[in-house]
Order: C-alpha cells, then structure tokens, then sequence
C-alpha cells in the first residue's frame, strides 16, 4: 500500500509529519504525490481562517475527486474543532497532534474499513535518538509541545496544549544522529521556543549551549521566543548567541501590537517596554542581528491610537522581517466573543500597516548592500539560482552554488524579502 502524507502549517508540522513518514515507512511504500496513493493523510493547519477553508476545500477535493483512497485528517484542526470537522469527515479516521504514534495503527484499521478518530492530549515525547533521522541538509528539532502562555487570539493552546518540554539529553542526541547523517543546519521549533524548560528542570539557555558545543560546521536556527517568556532569562540567551559561532543571529520575537493597553488586553504577559529592552540587549551585544517580529491588525480592542502606536513602534525599532496577519475569530479563542472591527477599518489599516512593513523591511536590507558574509546554501530557489542564509539569517539569492555548502558572498542588491548576491 502507498501512503502520500500533506503538511500545512508551521515548521512544527512538517516535523510531525516526518515522524508519522518514519513510523510508516517500515510497512508502507510513502510516495511523493496524491495520485499515486492508497492512502491520504492530511495534516492540517487551523491557525487562521483562511487557512481553516482551505483546510475544508482540500477535504472536499479529496473526498470528491478521489473516493477510492483512505483519507485520514491528522493535525490542528482535529483537536482545535472536532465538531466543525464532523460536518465535512464523519466517515474519515482522524489523528490529533498528540496521537501520531499511533498512526500505523490508524493507517491499518483505516484501510480496512474502520473508523478510527484519535485526538485528545498526551505527554509523548518527539524527541530522541531512536527518531528516525532522513538524510537531509535541515533537520527540524522538536524541543517542547504546548506553551504555558494564554494569549486570548491564540486557538493553537487549544491543539498543543500545555508546555511539555523534553529532555536535553534526547534533543541533543537527536542532533548529533541528524548531524552525522549530513545536516548542515538545525532548527530548533516549539510553540514558544523560550518557554523550554520552564516546566522541568532544564532551561533554555543550557539548552543552546549544548547544542552549540557539538563538533562540525552547522547553524542553527532558534525558532519564536515569546517576549514573556524571554524576558526573565534574557541575559544568559543572549551569552548563548553571543559566544557561539553556530547559532544564526537571528530572533523571532512577535510582539502582535504596539500598544501596552491592547497587550494587556491580549494576556500577552509582556509590556512594550520589556520588548524594547530584549531587543536592545540583543542588539548592544551582537551588533548584526537580525530581528522578526509577528503584528496582528485589527485586534477586537484595537483603536486608531492603539493602531498608531504599532506603525511607531515598528518605525522605532526597524525589524527586519515583519509578519502581519489581519485579526480573525478562532474557535476555542476567548477574543471570539469580542465585537470585529469594522471591515473597511481593518483593511485601512492593513494597507497602512503593509506601507510600512515594506518601507523598514527594504530599508534593512538596502544597508547590506556591498558587504560580505558567510552564507549556508540550503536550496535551490523557487525562480532559478540556489537559497541561502548569512550568518545573521538573512535570505540570499545567487546564481551558481552547491546545496549544503558554506560560501563567501557579497550583497549586491537588497530587496525587500532577499539579498541577490555574488560569489567572491
């Protein structure tokens, strides 16, 4: 039987679809396209709405056009809204994000003929050294699963849950496997990536140094740190960036807002003031990195002040990568109740919000202009040429390399989004 599994989503995603592929591929032939398939399994993304459509209209497309496969739905959606996905796959096995170890189970039962609907929480850990590890320039690192925060927007807690980190130890020797196997970069991925540890007793800072200290020529890309989170630890993750050569320098660090009033309001558990200051320590002591924040417009709460504080608080503090999402209802999300802005209001002050994004992301990027970096090359690119990333993490487009190689370049022209740049 052939299998063909689909990820949407996030980073976290992806590595739990490696792991079902890992669990499966002893039993069944996975195969790179839906056409070829037995089985379907579709892991889903719930984050926003749009995504949440697109999530019913590929179930419907599969259901419609490909009857005679087994179509089982797998990811956020099955936890997030059980109740909505009935509507649309009653007769489907489902596997929450918790359940993934029993997949094969599930693949098994489904193809004869049963249903099977597995989601509800667990503690398993997705870490270790018996993971199957595929050889491949970037591994993907599941530090934790959960948070222990309660933004009121957020319907991912509904999916993941509370913080469960795992053990260094299996972390690490999780790396060490995927590094002799050939990979050149880490990424280190949770829900909030800060929040390591603080259910245990590890931290996230010794966690950064071990992975720091072992042998070979690799980066690795530390993935969204909550402010509330970061702001109690900041010193010791900041010496982590700072003493290590293999740690991209660069954070993700979403503010959402540039109001401490709506921040509030959002149970975000951090104040704009103690964002600046993180920002600020970082930058005092690792001159070149590179910042990514995440704004939502149109918060329920959100005035033309507040709104205002955001395009100055971004003018301010010039990120390098913004990413911004219009506010919308998620099931489970207790903003939900609130009233929506206004349409007309909220597609305003996106347009306004998008100006400036483009204006600081350009400006950031003009200033590389002539210098050079290191860069690790990580793929070919999507229109020609090959992808990589710089020491500070940012993206550079170049004619002629060779995947998984570290080369010297020199930034010729900054766009918004990437470097265009030369071998030297």
């Amino acid at each position: 039987m052939k299998v063909y599994l689909e990820t949407h989503g996030c980073t976290y995603n992806q590595a739990d679809t490696n792991l079902m592929t890992s669990m499966l591929e002893e039993d069944y032939e996975i195969v790179d396209n839906l056409e070829e398939s037995d089985v379907v399994i579709l892991n889903t993304c719930y984050v926003k709405l749009p995504t949440e459509q697109k999530m019913i209209m590929k179930i419907r497309d599969i259901k419609e056009n490909f009857p005679e496969k087994t179509l089982i739905i797998a990811g956020c959606m099955v936890e997030v809204d059980p109740i909505r996905l009935n509507k649309f796959a009653p007769d489907n096995s489902w596997i929450g994000p918790h359940k993934i170890d029993k997949v094969s189970e599930i693949v098994k039962k489904s193809i004869n003929g049963e249903i099977v609907q597995e989601y509800g929480k667990t503690n398993i850990i997705k870490a270790g050294p018996n993971k199957k590890v595929e050889d491949s320039i970037i591994h993907i690192l599941q530090i934790s699963e959960g948070c222990n925060g309660g933004c009121t927007f957020c319907c991912t807690k509904v999916a993941r849950g509370n913080l469960v980190s795992y053990p260094t130890k299996d972390i690490v020797d999780e790396a060490k496997d995927a590094l002799n196997k050939g990979a050149k970069e880490l990424q280190v991925t949770a829900q909030d990536t800060a929040c390591y540890g603080s259910d245990s007793d590890d931290s996230f800072a010794n966690l950064l140094n071990q992975l720091s200290s072992l042998e070979g020529d690799f980066r690795i890309r530390v993935g969204m740190m909550h402010p509330k989170s970061l702001k109690n630890q900041v010193d010791d993750v900041v010496d982590a960036f700072k003493k290590s050569d293999k740690l991209f320098k660069f954070i993700h660090l979403p503010i959402q807002t540039g109001s401490d009033k709506v921040l509030k309001e959002m149970n975000r558990g951090n104040t704009i003031a103690e964002f600046e200051d993180i920002i600020n320590k970082f930058r005092k002591e690792i001159p070149d990195i590179s910042i990514a924040t995440d704004i939502i417009v149109g918060y329920p709460t959100e005035t033309e002040e507040d709104f205002q504080k955001t395009l100055d608080l971004l003018k301010k503090v010039k990120p390098d990568v913004i990413h911004v999402s219009r506010y919308m209802h998620r099931p489970g999300a207790k903003s939900s109740s609130l009233q929506a802005v206004n349409h007309k209001v909220m597609k305003n002050r996106s347009h306004r919000l998008n100006e400036v994004k483009t204006q600081v992301m350009l400006e950031k990027n003009k200033q590389y202009e002539g210098s050079i970096h290191t860069a690790l090359i990580t793929s070919e690119g999507s229109s020609g040429g090959f992808a990589g990333y710089t020491d500070n993490y940012k993206n550079i487009i170049i004619d002629d390399a060779e995947v998984g190689s570290f080369l010297k370049v020199k930034i010729i022209e900054g766009k918004r989004t990437y470097l265009l740049s030369e071998k030297i």
